[in-house]
């Protein structure tokens, strides 16, 4: 009943799309039926007449049109309003124009996690922690960190004044500041040199429009620097384009190879193949060079293309836990309205034919990381203190636990035990005295995660690619 719901409202769109689209258009609209079902007239013409709250047109069509994605049961098919397309092809983008910060939503506050270095933001002197209360002198209230972001971006050039309040002088404060570009980069790189081997190290966050060319910087500069073998982190990343994919296996496996075999609606296979790319010139050592993928439950989509593909063609091993598991392409189609339909129309599989949707991609070698690399790290502003029950207090508990400082809970509720363990962390980390959890507490345990993250030797994935790789170099 609810899908049959949803679908009569999806319809709907039809209709009111042709309304919005002219006066003539609208007019033939009410003397012709499109839809060919009456009954989705009558219900957009109660709606728009009778209903005690008030809904616009374009809202409402944009409901049907949610609707008849939402009646799909599929998560990854969607319709984004223009912004929202717009917002998704910059999130994937070489660049995109902004002040360079990154930002949270935490208890109806907008709080700055870090400005980007070198970006607006930071040369303007915004500092971690910043509550942004206004954006163009318009005070924040209950919009959502997606609205707040579009209310701070513009064109390259612009200016953008932004009130915040700063927690330490305790004042409030003006800022302009000038939008710039900023680029996206999407790969990281670095040489690790253990025992008397050379790793490249390369982590690629993403498979963006930038990605492929990236990559071949980033494996140039390693091999040039004596590289011996790769170690390929794929960790947390959601995916991206299939051409970045297609292109970084192309340098990684021999030619006319196949990567990935699509499956259309029909059940029809096409195999997609490496190939040689004239527009970037890889080094052909990178065929040849021993590899390791490290991955985790964050690896998604792309990255399972690329794991299932050097799993199964035999081309490296992975390293980590298995993969998130989204066997599913997306089509990406433009609607008139300035706004996108992003629908799954294929099922991708690996090599040897096999659909890895809800299962993810099997690590090799399983090695499980401490909590403390996979606890998104939170910004707190408030006070908390016994006698709380909140998801905040759940965060802390499982942060001391991993600490060692045994909190005897992680279930949200601040007990006895809980307010033990905080006196102690704040008397290991040289914070005032205490027992509750304010922003001090909050901002060292952020801290102390982030510095032993820092630390090589406490990730045990990258851990365990390192030796695996030496001890095969070794050999």
């Amino acid at each position: 009943m609810r899908k049959s719901r949803l679908f009569l409202v999806g319809v709907l769109l039809l209709i009111g799309a042709i309304w919005l689209n002219g006066c003539g258009k609208q007019e033939a609209a009410k003397n012709e039926s499109i839809s060919k079902l009456p009954v989705v007239d009558e219900v957009f013409e109660k709606i728009q007449e009778r209903a005690v709250y008030p809904v616009k047109k374009d809202e409402l069509i944009e409901g049907a049109l949610r609707g008849m994605t939402d009646t799909i049961g599929d998560p990854y098919s969607t319709y984004l309003t223009e912004q929202e397309a717009e917002s998704h092809r910059e999130s994937l983008a070489g660049s995109r124009v902004g002040i360079g910060a990154e930002m949270t939503r935490t208890n109806g506050k907008y709080i700055v996690v870090a400005p980007i270095k070198g970006g607006p933001a930071e040369k303007a002197g915004l500092q971690p922690y910043d509550e942004i209360v206004r954006v163009n002198g318009e005070r924040l209230a209950n919009e959502t960190l997606r609205d707040v972001v579009n209310m701070i971006r513009g064109e390259k050039g612009t200016e953008v004044k932004l009130t915040i309040f700063r927690p330490e002088a305790d004042k409030h404060m003006e800022y302009t500041i000038t939008r710039d570009h900023m680029p996206v980069i999407s790969v990281s790189h670095e040489l690790i040199k253990e025992r008397d081997a050379k790793l490249g190290y390369i982590a690629l966050s993403m498979f963006g429009e930038e990605t492929a060319k990236e990559w071949q910087k980033a494996t140039s500069d390693v091999l040039k620097k004596g590289a011996q073998a790769i170690i390929i982190d794929v960790r947390g990343n959601p995916g991206g384009y299939l051409k970045a994919v297609s292109e970084i296996s192309s340098s990684l496996l021999e030619e006319d190879r196949t990567f990935v075999v699509m499956q259309d609606a029909k059940g029809n296979l096409t195999p997609v193949s490496t190939e040689k790319d004239d527009k970037l010139s890889f080094n052909e050592r990178l065929k040849h060079v021993p590899i390791v993928i490290v991955q985790d439950v964050g690896s998604a989509s792309a990255s399972e293309v690329l794991s299932a593909a050097i799993k199964d063609l035999k081309r490296g091993e992975i390293i980590g836990t298995t993969s998130f598991g989204k066997g599913t392409v997306q089509e990406t189609m433009e609607l008139s309205n300035g706004g996108e339909l992003k629908l799954s129309t294929s099922k991708w599989l690996t090599p040897k034919e096999k659909w890895i949707h809800g299962k993810g991609v099997t690590a090799d070698i399983e090695v499980k990381q401490n909590a403390l690399f996979t606890e998104h790290l939170q910004m707190v502003t408030d006070t908390m203190k016994e006698g709380h029950f909140n998801d905040q207090v759940a965060y802390a508990q499982r942060m001391l636990k991993a600490f060692d400082h045994r909190p005897g809970r992680t279930d949200g509720y601040f007990d006895r035990e809980t307010a033990e363990a905080v006196h102690a962390f704040r008397a290991e980390y040289e914070i005032k005295e205490g027992y509750d959890m304010d922003r001090e507490f909050f901002t060292a345990l952020k801290t102390a995660a982030e510095e032993y993250r820092a630390e090589p030797k406490n990730d045990k994935q990258l851990r365990m690619a390192v030796d695996f790789l030496v001890n095969k170099l070794e050999k």
